[in-house]
């Protein structure tokens, strides 16, 4: 009443404090989560606002074999870190861009160089995002299998291919089709699927028609994303686009949430944007038990996560008093390679925050 909220949203944000709860009870003093940064993709999405830079070029396909080398290091200097300073493992992430993009040659390459520096007795959940259905190929499902990567996101968006072109996306939805498929033949039990509402040439009907594809393919989480106008993407400069769908959103987040609701899937994680179309949220859905730890834990600061790649910022966290502090990378590739020795001076600090936040908490 305070707050003019209204009871769906209130019903909606309880919900997904209640399921958060008993995941965030089991984040402890010593816990920390890793991110891994892969800022590349097969092209650069109309919405997408992330630094990530398309493989199409030839000069970021030849930087990309010295950019893994240059992250192992980092990889390995981490891993130091956290275990100097008696550090627990709970969650991995891949993100970017799509680390699927990388061979498997050098996917091989990055997670001998995490299994190499960290303890991983403790881990409960790794997440790889392969973003981009048409970067999913059999050998690549097996390296990943291979190395215990135990949640896999396979993002359509929408499986309207109008829209899929609009937007930028050079895949198309039986692409979707195929990489969960292969995906489940490949053995891997938690797949998540990303759609966004307010898609430009989406209607109510075609939205509607990609939620219900996803649910029918049986995706154990489904996300859903409200479109946002950020400022470095090349939709940003398109105000009508958003203006026009505000209340064309509500009623696609509306259905969204019935058909989910309906198919057993519960809400986990809940976020908003700057510049979301009506200014509604992003909510993450997943069926019992399938809810990704990591989206819990970055979004909740429960522990500090600690990041390497391109773009990746470290976020810090005294568990005594929850002060936060962040310490971040370069934000491009090419940044990241010729000032490589000044990242690494960086994570210095981790050893430096917990040297003194752990030792005055524990006084």
């Amino acid at each position: 009443n305070e707050l003019l909220v209204s009871p769906e949203k209130t019903r909606l944000a309880f919900e997904v404090a209640r399921t958060q709860e008993r995941i965030l009870a089991s984040s402890c003093r010593e816990s920390f989560s890793l991110y891994i940064s892969i800022p590349f993709c097969p092209s650069r999405c109309t919405y997408c606002s992330f630094v990530s830079h398309s493989i199409s070029s030839p000069a970021i396909i030849k930087s990309i074999p010295e950019y893994v080398d240059l992250m192992c290091r980092e990889i390995a200097l981490t891993g130091k870190a956290a275990r100097e300073n008696k550090l627990r493992l709970e969650s991995i992430y891949w993100g970017g861009g799509t680390p699927t993009v990388l061979e498997p040659l050098l996917l091989r390459k990055v997670f001998e160089a995490i299994s190499q520096s960290f303890d991983l007795s403790t881990l409960r959940e790794l997440t790889v995002e392969a973003g981009r259905p048409d970067t999913i190929t059999k050998e690549k499902l097996l390296v990943l299998n291979e190395y215990g990567v135990s949640r896999l996101s396979i993002n359509p968006q929408s499986f309207n291919d109008d829209v899929l072109k609009a937007i930028g996306r050079h895949h198309t939805s039986s692409q979707t089709v195929l990489a969960y498929k292969l995906a489940r033949e490949a053995g891997f039990n938690n797949i998540n699927a990303d759609l966004i509402a307010a898609l430009p040439g989406q209607t109510h009907e075609s939205f509607e028609k990609s939620v219900k594809a996803a649910v029918d393919m049986g995706f154990d989480s489904i996300t859903i994303h409200t479109l946002a106008k950020k400022r470095s993407s090349a939709l940003g400069t398109e105000t009508a686009l958003f203006a026009e769908k505000t209340v064309l959103t509500a009623k696609m987040l509306k259905t969204a949430e019935t058909l989910l609701r309906k198919a057993s899937y519960r809400p986990y994680y809940l976020y908003r944007q700057s510049k979301a179309s009506g200014n509604y949220e992003n909510v993450g859905w997943a069926k019992e038990e399938k809810e990704c730890l990591y989206n819990i834990f970055m979004m909740e600061e429960c522990h500090s996560v600690l990041a390497v790649g391109a773009g990746a910022v470290t976020k810090l966290k005294d568990p005594s008093s929850g002060y936060i502090e962040r310490v971040n990378n370069f934000k491009y590739p090419y940044e990241y390679i010729s000032r490589f020795d000044e990242i690494l001076m960086r994570k210095n600090r981790i050893s430096e925050f917990y040297g003194t936040y752990f030792i005055k908490g524990e006084n």
